[in-house]
């Protein structure tokens, strides 16, 4: 895991429509960098409708919110299309920035381990530092947590 202070791991990927968005682009600029498992799962949608409908907080705020999974651009063409989303989603699908970020961990489910991605939110500060971390990430509620916090180091 990367911690507070640090400077975030460079990094390039494709968006839902395939244009390659790249950490560097946007210095200057507070980062949401949320990792999340999968398109069109339960907790993911909700995560994902929760960044989109709190979006015009976020940009008054300066911020730009990317959420980063495996899947792939096609995928997020698909998943954003289907729930309506305002957001930019980016896909990982070799996972070498997941694994830079240090979420693709294994995973229990059932007594079954796994590789997969522990649900992370990265804030970015415009000079590239991490000013915030939340590791395993509950849904609810979350969204509202990163705006607060947000707000609260700007002022």
């Amino acid at each position: 895991m990367i911690e507070i202070g640090e400077k975030a791991p460079e990094f390039c990927l494709p968006n839902q429509d395939e244009v390659e968005i790249c950490l560097r682009d946007l210095k200057g600029k507070w980062v949401v960098l949320y990792f999340y498992p999968k398109d069109n799962t339960p907790g993911c949608t909700t995560e994902a409708c929760d960044f989109t409908d709190n979006l015009p907080d976020f940009e008054e705020l300066d911020a730009v919110v990317l959420g980063v999974s495996p899947d792939s651009p096609k995928k997020h063409r698909n998943f954003i299309e289907k729930k309506g989303l305002k957001i930019t989603l980016l896909s990982d699908e070799d996972k070498k920035v997941l694994e830079e970020y240090g979420v693709w961990q294994l995973k229990k489910m059932c007594g079954r381990e796994y590789m997969g991605v522990v649900r992370t939110t990265y804030l970015i500060d415009p000079e590239g530092k991490v000013a915030k971390r939340w590791d395993k990430v509950k849904v609810k509620g979350h969204v509202e947590k990163v705006k607060e916090e947000l707000a609260k180091i700007k002022n």
